[in-house]
Order: structure tokens, then sequence, then C-alpha cells
């Protein structure tokens, strides 16, 4: 079996919430043979510390991986530059990396369908992202697995190759700013408003990796690989969480169902699937009113 890749776990103060991911990651036949790496936030405002120490409480108490390492951070960084810095930490040295948050329960194939795609697009350039969630726009005639230039926020895995393109100045949002055709290429046909949120980031008015890395993505030519049924349930829609908000036109039905991962059929080209590609496009469409709200959500500043 190859290394398995570790995974990265980003808490703050949700014991609740980051009880049920724990125990979703732990029903994972491979969490035995996995590394857990836990980043725990430090407390924004002192009634956070109660909570915050709760939560720290519970990871050292959790089972069920190879190894649990909990970094505990005095200051509190804020869910982008936690990630940011955890995952760049973790692919500098490890190489690879799978991603969690503390809203999200996995299905019991999570950790073998990102590994499994970790390992087979290892070489592949374009390939920059594995995603475990899936769009609720798909159908028993989608491909089972397929490629979107889209990037995923929700359970996802990555290579230090791949996230060394990350660019958090956000360099070739200027080349945009002169160029429609190519806004246009970057909005998703204009289904998506990514260039707005683009443009809310670099006025400062919202503080969002996700938006960072979908520009990275775009400026490289990157794919995403994703699945036709979603191995992640977001559980902090509930507004919970530091950005939690109404996303349920995003939401998916966890899929419990085992995935054979040997017989998982692959993308037969490394290239965008121009009909999944016409599935999501009429989703978010569909959703349009208030898209932008939506999609600060989803990209999880």
């Amino acid at each position: 079996m190859p290394d398995l890749a570790p995974i990265v776990l980003f808490v703050y103060n949700r014991p609740d919430h980051t009880r049920q991911t724990l125990a979703a990651l732990a029903a994972n036949p491979l969490a035995a043979d996995s590394n857990l790496i836990v980043y725990a936030d430090g407390p924004k405002r002192p009634e956070h510390r109660t909570s915050v120490h709760a939560v720290r409480d519970l990871v050292r108490r959790t089972s069920g991986f190879k190894s649990i390492e909990i970094v505990e951070r005095e200051a509190n960084l804020g869910l982008a530059n936690s990630i940011v810095s955890g995952v760049s930490e973790v692919c500098a040295d490890r190489g690879r990396v799978i991603v969690v948050e503390d809203d999200l329960v996995v299905s019991p194939d999570f950790l073998a369908f990102l590994n499994a795609g970790l390992e087979r697009y290892a070489d592949e350039r374009n390939v920059m992202q594995i995603s475990a969630y899936a769009f609720p726009a798909h159908d028993q005639s989608t491909s089972r697995t397929f490629f979107l230039p889209m990037a995923s926020c929700w359970g996802w895995a990555t290579w230090s190759r791949a996230w060394a393109a990350f660019d958090p100045r956000m360099s070739a949002l200027a080349k945009l700013d002169d160029d429609p055709v190519a806004r246009r290429r970057f909005n998703i046909d204009d289904a998506y408003d990514y260039y707005g949120m683009a443009c809310l980031q670099r006025q400062g008015k919202i503080d969002s990796w996700g938006i960072c890395w979908q520009l990275s993505l775009f400026a490289c030519g990157g794919l995403v690989l994703y699945p036709r049924d979603s191995l992640v349930y977001n559980a902090g829609i509930d507004a919970s969480g530091t950005h939690g908000m109404g996303q349920t036109a995003f939401q998916r039905k966890l899929e419990n169902r085992a995935i054979e991962v040997g017989g998982l059929t692959w993308p037969a080209m490394v290239a965008a699937d121009e009909s999944a590609m016409a599935e999501v496009k009429q989703l978010l469409r569909a959703n349009r009113p208030g898209v932008l709200r939506r999609i600060i959500g989803r990209l999880r500043a």
C-alpha cells in the first residue's frame, strides 16, 4: 500500500461539530493507517476560551488513527490564515495532504477516494486538487468521476507541487480587469461570480483563502477531480461557524454506500467534462439570486 496522505483537521470552538467530524473520519477503514494532524486555532475573544479548550481536550482523547499530532495556536489566526499556513506546512513536510474542517461529516470511503486520486494523478501537472464533495447537479447518467475547473473547499486533497501555485496576492487578477473574455471564463460563463468575490478580496472587504485558490487554479489552467456522488456533508450550515450561512442549494446528501476504489472508472482524458460542467452551470444559474453571498460562504473564507 502506498503511503497514505496525512489528514489535516482545522478546529476552533465547536466541540459537538468536532466530535462528529472525528467520529466520521475514524469510521474510515484507512483511518487506522493514517496520521492525523489537528490545527487548533487560538481564542478570538475571552469568552471563547472555554469552548476552545473543550475542543482541544476532545482531540487529546481521540483514538482510531495511526498517530495524532495537535498544533495548538496561542493566538487567533482566523480560518483563512490557519488553513493556508497549516496546508503549507504539511505540504512542505509530507508532499501531499487531505484537508478537513470541523463542520464536515465524511463518508466511510472518504479517505479511500482521496488517497486513490492523489496516487493516480500525482504526476499530472494540470490536476491540482481532488474533491470529495460533489455538487447536487448530477444524476446516475453522469460519469462516476470527472474533472471541473472549479476549486473545492468541503473535504479535499492536494500535493505540494500544486499548492506551490497558491497565490495569496492574486497576481493574476489584474489581467482580468481589462479582459472581459477572460473574466467570463473565470466566472464559468457568468454562472458564478468568482471575479466579483476576487475584487472584494482585493479591496479587503472579505478574507477568503478559497477565492485565492480558485484564481490560482484558473491562472494555471488547473483541474479538480470530482466524484459524482458526494462523500462529504457540511453540518455547519446551522450558522454556528465563523462563516456559516444558508447554503442549502449546494448541500448534498451524504453517500454512505461503499465505493470500490479499485473498480472506479476514472476520466478517460485529463480535461474538463463538458457534460458535468453544463449540469453545474445549470445549478448555479438556478440559484443566481444572492449567488455571491453563497459563493462567499461556500469558499469558506
